[in-house]
């Protein structure tokens, strides 16, 4: 009896191991292959935007500005079409009534900050404007720019029709910050029936005492996209 209670115990354990090796469904680049990146601004990116206090470490580590700018410039070689998903706020968002924490935050420091919808006095070199190494990429032909997104998902813009009218079902996404408006671009995209990749070392996130933006988007990339990739990786995938 002993040694049949060990056998059952033995199968147990070894069905539990099997059934916690999470599956990599794979992601293979086509035709039907765009590359997102959110939020490629100057208030997340720069040494002088508002959050790089805390989000400057992770951005360091990764070497995130480069790597994004790595995806933008592969992009431009093949040929492959950005979507860049912006955040702005404008006067009348700072008047919202319901906020997050982080909303709360972003609204007190003046975060992706514009002084109106219709005008482009004041953006250039802001918090809100494009990271200065990317806007050779930013304004080729082969990038689209969406509406901005409002807090952190693309449920308030334009990017999953932009994706859709153009035939892409595939994304390689990228951006800042990892665990809000990545993440959340992310979780969208695979609602409305994309299958979605992640640059993992393309983003970045705030690291805050007891709280680590990046780490905890990390694990939700593994669970949530079809596949995680580094940047040297999707280059090779994209380059075969």
């Amino acid at each position: 009896m002993k040694n049949l209670a060990f056998i059952f115990t033995l199968i147990f354990a070894v069905a539990i191991s099997s059934y916690a090796q999470l599956p990599d469904p794979g992601f293979t680049v086509d035709d039907k292959t765009a590359i997102v990146i959110t939020d490629p601004q100057n208030d997340f990116l720069s040494p002088d935007g508002v959050t790089w206090g805390v989000v400057g470490e992770s951005v360091t580590a990764n070497n995130t500005v480069e790597n994004i700018e790595t995806l933008f410039k592969i992009a431009q070689e093949e040929n492959i079409t950005v979507f860049v998903s912006p955040h702005y706020y404008y006067p009348h968002d700072h008047k919202w009534e319901i906020e997050g924490a982080l909303e709360e935050l972003m609204h007190k420091i003046g975060m992706f900050d514009r002084k109106d919808q219709l005008s482009t006095e004041g953006f250039e070199g802001s918090g809100a404007d494009w990271l200065e190494q990317y806007k050779k990429y930013i304004n080729a032909d082969n990038v689209v720019v969406t509406n901005p997104h409002k807090v952190y998902g693309p449920e308030s813009n334009d990017l999953a029709l932009q994706l859709r009218k153009r035939g892409y079902d595939k994304v390689i996404l990228a951006g800042m910050s990892a665990n809000l408006c990545t993440e959340s671009h992310l979780r969208d995209l695979v609602e409305s029936g994309f299958e979605v990749a992640v640059v993992k070392d393309a983003t970045a996130a705030a690291i805050l005492p007891g709280l680590n933006g990046y780490e905890a988007a990390l694990t939700n990339f593994r669970m949530i996209a079809s596949h995680v990739y580094t940047t040297e990786e999707v280059v090779s995938e994209i380059k075969k």
